[in-house]
C-alpha cells in the first residue's frame, strides 16, 4: 500500500481547476476561468521581438537561468516597478513562476503547522490551497465594499489567539473574486494596523494595471508604494493576466531579509523560472510595446464588463445582488440563502454556461450565497447569452422556492 505524508491530507482541490475541463468544451460558454481569451495574446508582437532577437539572447533563452531571475528582466522590471512609484531601492525583487510560488515561498518560510494567517472572506483560492498545505489555520475577515473590515480586523488582532498570526493576505485591487477596490482610507487603516501589531502583509497586485478609466489610475496604487515604512508589505505580481499565463512568470518586491529566505526556498523547489518566457517580457518591457499592449486590454475589458452589467440589468432576477467592478475579471453575485446555488450551477451548465459558486472563495467553505463570473474570457457576443441562461435559471430557482 502507497503510504502518503500527512500533508497530503490538507492539499485542497480548486473548483475553477476542476472546471476547466467543461470549459474548454467550444459549445460552453464559461464565466469560470479568470483568465484573458486566447484571441488577446500578443502572439504577433512576441513573434516580432524574438525575431529581432540577437542569436547569443535566443540561445540564452533555452539555458538555465539565475535563481533570482534572468539579469536583465531583473533590470527591466525594476525600472518599470520604479516608474510606479514602488521603494525598489530599500526592497528586493525575485521573479518566480506565476504568483502563485511567490505566494507558496512566502507561506512556506512564515509558515509552521498551525500558525495563523489572516484572510479575506472572500479570498483567492490559489492561495487558500497554498496556505492549506502548509497546515496554516485560516482566520477570515469579511469584505466590504470598500475593503476588510478594519474594525473586525483590528479586534481580533487584539485577542490572544492572534499571538499566533504570522500575516495578514489581501488583494486590494479589483479583488478576486470580490472584484471591489479598496478605497485610500481603507489601505491607510490596514497598514497602521498591521504596524501597530507588527504583522507582516503580503499584497497580492496581479490586478492593478487593468483599470477601465484612466482617472482610476491614482486609485489602484498599491500599499507598498503608500505605506512602506508604516508596516512591513510583501508585494507580488504577475505577467498572467498583462501578457499571458503560460508565460508562468511572476514576481516578489521583498525586504531584504525575506528575499535571503525566500530565493534559498525557490533554489529547493525550481531553481529558476523559465529563462524563456524571463527572454521575451524582458525584450517586451524594453520596446515599450506592453504598456500599449495593456492600455488595449483595458478597452476590451471595459466592454466585455458593460456587455455583461447591461446583461446583467437586462436577464437576473431583482433578488439577486451584484458588483460593477472599475477594473479586474469578476463580477460578484449573491443570492437569498433559499437558492442552491449547486443546483443552479448544475442547470446552468446543462444549458452551456458555467460560472464558480462561492464556497470556493471561502477559507470555511460555508458560503452559499455567492457566485463569480468572469467576464475577461468571454466575447461579447456570448456574454449575453450566457447571463441569459444563468437569468433564467435563477429566476426558475426563485420561483420554485416560493
Amino acid at each position: 500500500m502507497v503510504q502518503f505524508s500527512q500533508s497530503v491530507k490538507f492539499f485542497r482541490s480548486s473548483a475553477v481547476r476542476d472546471l476547466m475541463s467543461v470549459a474548454i468544451k467550444p459549445d460552453v460558454i464559461s464565466f469560470a476561468g479568470g483568465m484573458p481569451g486566447n484571441e488577446l495574446f500578443p502572439v504577433s508582437e512576441m513573434e516580432e521581438l524574438y525575431a529581432q532577437l540577437p542569436l547569443a539572447e535566443k540561445q540564452m533563452a533555452f539555458q538555465y537561468g539565475p535563481t533570482p531571475g534572468y539579469p536583465p528582466l531583473l533590470d527591466s522590471l525594476t525600472d518599470y516597478l520604479r516608474r510606479k512609484g514602488f521603494p525598489v531601492d530599500k526592497n528586493k525583487l525575485l521573479i518566480t513562476t506565476g504568483s502563485l510560488q511567490a505566494i507558496y515561498i512566502l507561506t512556506k518560510i512564515f509558515i509552521d503547522p498551525g500558525n495563523i494567517i489572516v484572510t479575506e472572506n472572500p479570498s483567492f483560492v490559489g492561495a487558500l490551497s497554498a496556505f492549506s498545505s502548509f497546515q496554516a489555520a485560516l482566520h477570515s475577515i469579511p469584505l466590504r465594499s470598500d475593503g476588510i473590515d478594519c474594525a473586525m480586523l483590528e479586534s481580533y488582532l487584539k485577542s490572544d489567539e492572534a499571538q499566533n498570526v504570522k500575516f495578514i493576505y489581501l488583494t486590494p485591487n479589483f479583488h478576486n473574486p470580490a472584484g471591489i477596490l479598496y478605497s485610500r482610507e481603507n489601505r491607510r487603516k490596514v497598514a497602521e494596523i498591521a504596524g501597530r501589531f507588527g504583522v507582516p502583509v503580503i499584497e497580492d497586485d496581479a490586478y492593478g494595471e487593468l483599470y477601465f478609466e484612466k482617472e482610476m489610475k491614482e486609485l489602484v496604487t498599491p500599499l507598498k508604494v503608500l505605506y512602506e515604512d508604516t508596516c512591513t508589505i510583501c508585494t507580488v505580481g504577475s505577467f498572467s493576466k498583462i501578457v499571458g499565463p503560460g508565460f508562468r512568470l511572476g514576481w516578489m518586491l521583498v525586504p531584504p531579509e525575506i528575499y535571503k529566505q525566500a530565493e534559498l526556498c525557490k533554489q529547493s523547489i525550481d531553481a529558476c523560472s523559465p529563462n524563456f518566457t524571463q527572454v521575451l517580457a524582458d525584450a517586451f518591457l524594453r520596446s515599450g510595446k506592453m504598456e500599449v499592449y495593456i492600455e488595449k486590454l483595458r478597452e476590451i475589458y471595459r466592454k466585455r464588463k458593460n456587455s455583461m452589467v447591461a446583461a446583467i440589468k437586462r436577464y437576473f432576477p431583482e433578488e439577486v445582488g451584484w458588483n460593477d467592478p472599475q477594473g479586474g475579471f469578476y463580477i460578484w453575485c449573491s443570492v437569498p440563502s433559499s437558492v442552491n446555488v449547486i443546483e443552479v450551477l448544475q442547470k446552468c451548465m446543462e444549458q452551456g454556461a458555467i460560472y464558480v459558486i462561492g464556497q470556493t472563495f471561502d477559507p470555511d467553505a460555508k458560503d452559499t450565497t455567492h457566485f463569480r463570473l468572469s467576464f475577461s474570457n468571454t466575447p461579447e457576443e456570448k456574454i449575453e447569452e450566457g447571463i441569459r441562461i444563468l437569468g433564467n435559471v435563477l429566476k426558475q430557482s426563485l420561483k420554485m422556492e416560493k
